[in-house]
């Protein structure tokens, strides 16, 4: 049957053959054509694929010969990897594909998830893993990747692997055929950043952007949300940002969970976007279970946000590190930039009715912050606490004043 949409599978078919040509009827039944993309290394197929191993290894200026006897099963991975996402790629820039669905293990999913990472958002991606129970952060990264655990092994058909793999090939063909909304807002772009910490800042920040006309995107700094907010930032035509939490610089420099790597933040200042940073959340970093946590961090400020998640109190020296990170950061400013202090409290955690007030890691942070920052950055030192209303409102202020091009005094 002639149909429009194809989905291509990503696959190993030396060790996921009959899985794979079960997913491909799942699909088939949809009303889908389907492509497989061969990336195994060591056995042959047995069935017909659409684009071989062969293929594969050439498009990465290898022989599959070669890849073979590397000797080492994650440098011929990467080899494989690297041919897959031409191939894939090729067949998206020619408009052949409109979905793709991987499965595997550890080899498998790293493959499969490598290639999904290629398409943008909105691009239907499935990923059925034995992996998907663990950190998916390396797999997901910043894109929409939806993964479904496997549950068991995926070695051989049964009872199990079926209704998965079932549930994975309803999954993108839903994903497919599925009504197509095609974006036509035109309001100018807002991107903020937040935890639940500085929630209700946040809310009152969106509601008054979007009284003035604007979209808000927010992004949730766990990590992988600031590293896909700067993906944004450099992608997209963004008018302003609000970096309202900076926690996941605090992670980075003390080894916390949110870390989104060295150079978080950095997408809107090089891009010369009109941007006002506050330091939220910077109070505290992010480490797991409150045992593990009074191990690493022993006689520490520290707060159980929930079985999983432990806040732990920043110090002094900390801050001022900190202080002089950002200070850093606006140096590479190349457009209007201002720094708003709360020192009412920098999140929920340091306010009075928190569990981890610390007025003077405040006084600390804008003392050096004072001493570092350059002359050209406006810096305002708020004395409300982030969540206020009113801090919000002087948010407001200082992007009027940055969006018309003039100074916002140093007070």
């Amino acid at each position: 049957m002639e149909t429009e949409n194809s989905v291509l599978i990503v696959a190993t078919m030396d060790t996921k053959a009959k899985e794979t040509l079960f997913l491909k009827e799942c699909l088939e039944g949809e009303g889908l054509s389907v492509r497989i993309l061969d990336a195994g290394i060591k056995g042959e197929s047995p069935f017909p694929v659409d684009i071989s191993r062969d293929s594969v290894a050439g498009a990465a200026g290898s022989g599959l010969g070669d890849v073979q006897n590397m000797g080492h099963e994650g440098k011929a991975l990467d080899v494989m990897i690297s041919g897959a996402i031409k191939c894939a790629g090729g067949l998206y820039e020619k408009g052949e594909i409109q979905g793709v669905i991987g499965l595997g293990g550890s080899m498998g999913t790293s493959l499969g998830t490598a290639v999904m990472r290629i398409f943008p958002v909105g691009f239907p991606k499935v990923m059925i893993s034995t992996m998907a129970s663990r950190n998916t952060r390396p797999f997901v990264g910043t894109k929409d990747i939806m993964m479904l655990h496997s549950v068991c092994d995926l070695a051989g058909l049964n009872r199990v692997t079926k209704k998965i793999l079932r549930e994975g090939a309803l999954a993108v063909a839903g994903m497919v055929n599925g009504e197509k909304i095609t974006p036509s807002d035109d309001r100018p772009l807002a991107v903020v950043s937040t935890l639940g910490t500085t929630e209700s800042c946040v809310i009152s920040l969106r509601q008054a952007l979007e009284a003035r006309g604007m979209e808000v995107v927010t992004f949730h700094t766990v990590g992988s949300g600031g590293e896909a907010m700067d993906e944004l930032i450099r992608e997209e035509d963004v008018e302003l940002v609000v970096d309202l939490s900076l926690h996941e610089l605090v992670d980075h420099l003390l080894g916390g969970d949110y870390d989104a790597g060295p150079n978080r933040g950095l997408a809107a200042l090089e891009k010369g976007i009109p941007t006002i940073l506050a330091p939220g959340n910077t109070d505290f970093m992010v480490t797991g279970p409150l045992a593990l946590a009074k191990e690493r961090f022993a006689g520490r400020r520290m707060h159980a946000h929930n079985s999983a998640i432990t806040a732990v109190g920043t110090n002094q020296g900390e801050m001022e590190d900190l202080a002089r990170l950002i200070s850093e950061m606006c140096r590479k400013a190349k457009g209007p930039v201002a720094v708003l202090v709360p020192m009412g409290g920098f999140s929920a955690f340091d306010s009075p009715e928190g569990p981890m007030e610390a007025p003077e890691m405040r006084r600390a942070f804008v003392r050096a912050l004072r001493s570092s920052l350059p002359g050209a950055i406006s810096f305002i030192e708020s004395g409300h606490h982030i969540n206020d209303p009113e801090f919000a409102m002087e948010i407001m202020n200082c992007m009027d004043r940055l969006r018309r091009g003039g100074q916002t005094l140093t007070v």
